[in-house]
């Protein structure tokens, strides 16, 4: 069943409009990366120590900050109270960040556990298990490695859709694919950048997660596309890529619309840990389709005109 039946949209006519509106996004998010000096990094490739805990009532973070300014670590007092600490999906709920230190005595981590037993021993749950969340700690060294392994996995995938669809279409095709999937990699970037949310690993799967499923609804149109240029040879290039994006549009708006859906859901009921990873896939459902009509389709038909 399709939803939208015979539309008759000039999408290219509004290419301009299109091309407008995505360098203003892009050029917010590229301003925030600037003034912020760079992405919010997490501490998968920064390094450090992060703990979350969580409390029978609602805490202040101020209060925990306070209370953070004399910790005992192995006899050695520690002013912590200038870390990152912030709410951890609930008002209840409190997240403390380390940064790495070059020379740590003692467990960091289990100090400010147990100090927090004893600052607020009132509002420590019952059983001490659900008191801790989680705790996680990754060394410098490390984290600079993952920074390496990421921005190499993002180039060698790039590269390999340029080879497979220059292979199966054409060259320009690939060019269109590449600037629309650049596209959607820099204005979720720039999000995420404006909001303040963190990259970390799971975000990184978020941002490929988005590649794979722009590049798919961009080949169904580039195959539309390949199909019409055969059989409707007597119709300019323009006209061909309107048809074949306003054949696509039902398929598209409705493998959109259950996507987006399922991750709303999971944003809003999935809890914190995957709650910025569902975040970054909404926001990529959302541009990556409108990349596949309002990107890489005019770009491709840019390309053919100046190659004519």
């Amino acid at each position: 069943m399709r939803i939208i039946k015979d539309t008759n949209i000039d999408f290219m006519k509004q290419m301009r409009i299109g091309f407008i509106l995505s360098g203003v996004i892009i050029f917010i998010g590229l301003a925030s990366l600037l003034l912020h000096g760079g992405p919010k990094l997490s501490i998968d490739f920064e390094g450090g120590t992060m703990i979350a805990v969580n409390f029978t009532k609602e805490m202040d973070v101020n209060d925990i900050r306070s209370s953070l300014s004399n910790v005992n670590v192995e006899g050695v007092s520690y002013d912590y109270s200038r870390q990152e600490i912030k709410h951890f999906g609930s008002p209840s709920s409190i997240s403390v960040r380390f940064a790495s230190q070059e020379e740590e005595y003692g467990n960091i981590a289990q100090s400010v556990i147990d100090h927090l037993y004893k600052e607020f021993p009132e509002n420590i749950p019952e059983d001490t298990k659900d008191f801790i969340l989680s705790i996680e700690k990754v060394g410098p060294k490390v984290g600079a490695e993952l920074s390496g392994k990421v921005i190499m996995a993002i180039i060698s995938a790039l590269a390999l859709i340029l080879i497979y669809i220059s292979i199966r279409f054409e060259f320009k095709f690939a060019l269109g694919a590449i600037a629309a999937l650049a596209h959607d990699v820099l204005i979720t970037l720039g999000i995420f950048s404006i909001f303040g949310l963190e990259i970390s690993l799971p975000i990184i799967a978020a941002f490929l997660t988005i590649v794979g499923y722009s590049l798919n609804d961009t080949i169904v149109i580039f195959d539309r596309i390949r199909e019409n240029i055969k059989t409707r040879r007597r119709d300019d290039y323009l006209t061909i890529i309107n048809a074949s994006i306003n054949e696509s549009l039902s398929r598209t708006i409705v493998t959109s619309l259950t996507t987006f859906v399922v991750v709303l859901v999971l944003w809003l009921f999935g809890g914190e840990v995957i709650h910025n990873f569902a975040f970054a896939i909404m926001i990529g459902v959302i541009v990556g389709t409108y990349s596949s009509i309002y990107i890489a389709s005019p770009i491709v038909a840019l390309l053919h005109t100046k190659q004519k």
